[in-house]
């Protein structure tokens, strides 16, 4: 018998829980930024954007000097190939292999993942992600925000721009953000869901008094029309039209 008890108790405590955990969720505050928006933006993150890109291209002038090195070996064979005696014609192959070979390898040393353009990537963006990390967690807590998404790398279908602290956290990266300030708050005037909602009661109607009513403020007294007066003569030819 206790035993039975005390199931009972646990599975009512389990069903208890299960069904606050929805009521929890839907009492969270939940907000969103876009993180690339952020970037964009916040000074640090351009300058180190500006370095990947300065590294980038001089690693793409440096494959496009291996190109070139190709292309004129290649029309050095053609153009020698008759000439030239076997040993030659094997050493320029060689050479040709060689130039392409150097090609492949350093564009995967560079771009391939995990090579050396994520690496650096990862160590120059480090420190600008924590930045902007640690200035999320500060304005979601003064603003008292439970979650808060990504745009950028999660899609969301809806979102009311009401809740994007993009420019509160770009804001407290001392970002100047007037403008984007105002751009948002257009955004949210636009919105339908933020709009004052008009009232769609038809106009009231005045009520209708029944016929009944309306006949016995006729008969009461006082209400009666007066007689009707009739002339008792022509009054053209003033000739009695009743008989004296």
């Amino acid at each position: 018998m206790k035993n039975k008890f005390f199931g009972a108790i646990i599975y009512l405590a389990i069903v208890l829980s299960a069904i606050s955990i929805p009521l929890q969720l839907h009492s969270q505050k939940v907000a969103f930024i876009a993180s690339d928006v952020i970037r964009e933006h916040f000074t640090d993150a351009k300058q180190a954007g500006q370095r990947v890109k300065t590294m980038v291209d001089e690693w793409k002038r440096e494959l496009e000097t291996i190109e070139k090195n190709i292309d004129i070996l290649e029309t050095e064979i053609k153009k020698n190939r008759l000439i030239w005696t076997d040993e030659e014609k094997q050493d320029k192959e060689k050479e040709l292999e060689n130039l392409k070979t150097e090609k492949m390898t350093f564009a995967r040393n560079k771009f391939e993942t995990n090579g050396e353009y994520d690496k650096v990537l990862k160590d120059i963006f480090k420190p600008i992600e924590e930045k902007i990390y640690a200035a999320v967690q500060e304005v979601a807590n003064e603003e008292g925000y439970d979650i808060v998404f990504d745009k950028s790398v999660q899609p969301l279908p809806y979102t009311n721009f009401k809740y994007d602290l993009t420019v509160k956290v770009l804001r407290k990266l001392g970002v100047d953000v007037d403008a984007l300030e105002k751009e948002q708050q257009d955004k949210i005037n636009k919105d339908p869901r933020n709009q004052q909602k008009q009232s769609k009661e038809p106009p009231k109607r005045t009520k209708s008094r029944p016929k009944d009513e309306e006949t016995r403020d006729i008969e009461k007294p006082g209400n009666q029309m007066p007689n009707q007066q009739f002339p008792l003569t022509d009054s053209t030819n003033q000739v009695p039209l009743i008989p004296r």
